[in-house]
Parts: C-alpha cells; sequence; structure tokens
C-alpha cells in the first residue's frame, strides 16, 4: 500500500503578488506562498489525496512561512530541507489587465536551487503512486542532479510520472539549456501537462495540434493534456483527441496557479479512477472538471492556499 498518492519535487517559494496601492501611491505585495509543485499538491489535498513534497527552503522568516503553509493545508514535509547558508526563492508577479502576468525572480541563487541528491528521500518516492516534477528544479547543477536521481527512483519503483515544463524562461541560462532539460521530462513522463505557449515554443509549430503530433511522435507519453487559457483544453490519448471549452469567470483577478489546479485536476482523476485504457467521454470528464477547478483558482489570490474544495466544483459544474 503506497503511503502518498502523489509526491511532488521541485521549487517552493513566495509569490509576491499586487493587493492595492498604498495611500503614497506604491503598490502593495503580498506574499502568497507558492511553487508550482506545492499548487499542485495543495490542489491534490484539497481533494482528499495523500501528498507530500520534496524540497528545500531557506532558515528564515519565509520558509517558516512556507513550511507552515504545507503543513497548513495537509502537504507531509517529511522531505522538506532548509538551508542555513541560502535565502528562500522569492518571485514578484505583475498582473496585466486580462490576468496574465510577468515574473521577477530573486533566484541568484535560492534555496530551492540548492537540492541535492543527499537531500531527496529515495524511499518517501518509492512509497508513492504518482511523483511529479517541473523544469525548474533542472535550471542548475545541483538540483538538476537531484531531480534526475528522483527520476529514476520514481521509474525503478514504477510510479506513474507526471511532467509539467513550466517554462520561466529568465530562469535559464539559455533557450537550449531549457529545451534539453525539459526534453529529458518530456522522455521519462507517463502524464505531460504542457500550455499553448509552451508547445509553440518547443516546437516552433504555431498550430497545437501539429506541435503535439509532433511530441508525440519523438515521444512515448500516453497522456498529454493541452492547455490553451480562455479556449479551454484538450486531451490526446492513443487515438483520441477531446476538447473541452474553458469556463470564463467574470470574477477572475489572476491566473497564478490555474494551470497547476488544472494539471492536479488530472491526476486525481487517474487515482480515482486509474491507469487504464480511456474513453473519449472519460477524456471530457477529466477535462472539464480540471477546468472548472481551474476556473475558481483564478477568482482569488495566490495558489497554494487558494484551492477550491470537490463540493466547489461539483457546484460550478452544475450550474454551468
Amino acid at each position: 500500500m503506497s503511503r502518498y498518492d502523489v509526491t511532488a519535487l521541485g521549487e517552493l517559494l513566495i509569490d509576491f503578488t499586487e493587493n492595492g496601492i498604498s495611500p503614497q501611491g506604491n503598490p502593495l505585495m503580498e506574499a502568497n506562498p507558492g511553487g508550482a509543485p506545492c499548487n499542485v499538491l495543495a490542489m491534490l489535498n484539497s481533494l482528499g489525496h495523500k501528498t507530500g513534497f520534496i524540497g528545500k527552503i531557506g532558515q528564515d522568516m519565509f520558509g517558516d512561512q512556507l513550511e507552515a503553509a504545507l503543513r497548513e493545508v495537509g502537504i507531509s514535509t517529511d522531505g522538506l530541507k532548509k538551508d542555513e547558508d541560502v535565502h528562500t526563492t522569492l518571485a514578484f508577479v505583475h498582473t496585466a489587465s486580462d490576468g496574465d502576468r510577468e515574473f521577477s525572480f530573486y533566484r541568484n541563487p535560492g534555496a530551492d536551487m540548492m537540492l541535492s541528491v543527499d537531500d531527496v528521500d529515495a524511499e518517501q518516492i518509492k512509497n508513492s503512486r504518482i511523483f511529479h516534477f517541473g523544469s525548474l528544479s533542472m535550471t542548475h547543477d545541483i538540483c538538476r542532479k537531484a531531480t534526475k536521481y528522483a527520476v529514476k527512483t520514481a521509474e525503478e519503483a514504477g510510479c506513474l510520472i507526471s511532467f509539467d515544463p513550466n517554462l520561466r524562461e529568465p530562469l535559464w541560462s539559455s533557450p537550449d539549456d531549457a529545451k534539453e532539460q525539459i526534453t529529458f521530462g518530456l522522455k521519462h513522463c507517463d502524464i505531460l501537462k504542457i500550455s499553448d505557449n509552451e508547445i509553440q515554443w518547443y516546437t516552433g509549430l504555431e498550430d497545437y495540434d501539429e506541435g503535439i503530433g509532433a511530441l508525440r511522435k519523438e515521444f512515448n507519453i500516453p497522456l498529454v493534456l493541452l492547455s490553451m487559457g480562455r479556449e479551454g483544453s484538450r486531451a490526446y490519448f492513443k487515438n483520441l483527441r477531446v476538447e473541452a471549452p474553458a469556463f470564463i469567470n467574470p470574477d477572475t483577478i489572476e491566473t497564478t496557479g490555474a494551470g497547476d489546479t488544472f494539471g492536479a485536476c488530472i491526476l486525481h482523476y487517474v487515482l480515482a479512477n486509474g491507469w487504464k485504457e480511456y474513453t473519449e467521454a472519460e477524456l471530457r470528464d477529466m477535462l472539464t472538471f480540471a477546468n472548472a477547478a481551474a476556473s475558481i483558482v483564478t477568482t482569488r489570490r495566490g495558489a497554494l492556499r487558494a484551492m477550491p474544495s470537490e463540493a466547489e466544483v461539483r457546484a460550478m459544474l452544475s450550474a454551468d
């Protein structure tokens, strides 16, 4: 019996998001716990799953805040390490009027980059049904080795492997370096969640279906999920291609964490229904639930503490 439904490895950081203007006319920034892998876990916890995180934070006030946030939402911190010399990674998020974001990272270095092979608890990974990771834990040599060790451990243990490139170009030394490490992720995953801009960036193809087709021809990825923001999402499985519309929410204030929420709901469907030959109807149900959950998150600031419950998602689906 697996102890964890999902273990994720990667970055845990503070997202400073704009939340008003001070009397002096300065932007007010709210320190929201974030980091894509833990956003995924937070949503999975909200849906009743047992999750654990492997990563590194600084021995500082922000690290303490992040550790407390993980405990609050129910993510196991057994695999969380602290660095006494390097501070917790910070990201400043500027939200445009349409909800899109620009990121400024304070990560040169950041504690998440310091995760080493010795920090990775192999037993935690072996005791998980799904292992999830992204590309930001491969931007630098120390954390890159740790990530690849973790993936190898997951493969040998027979875990399902989930990958989200989560491309953040400013954090890479070059586009070629980013592409090389994302290629590693594509080679080693069973479930891929990729965004519209990422598939265009990676393949150089404007048409999403052509891009996914090129990807599937090169890599043997059984289940590919494409998130397209306001255009909805698609699933590609065997010879099936299924699309579901987005839930456009008039109360949207920012899109931070929407893709992570979507990805978590895909993993939830797999955990709840098993890894099998999915039908067209099942893939549509998978996408529809995920789209609804992502829509709810866009109406809330932050991500990790803002995840909806299953009841909230069901209520949106029944109201539609």
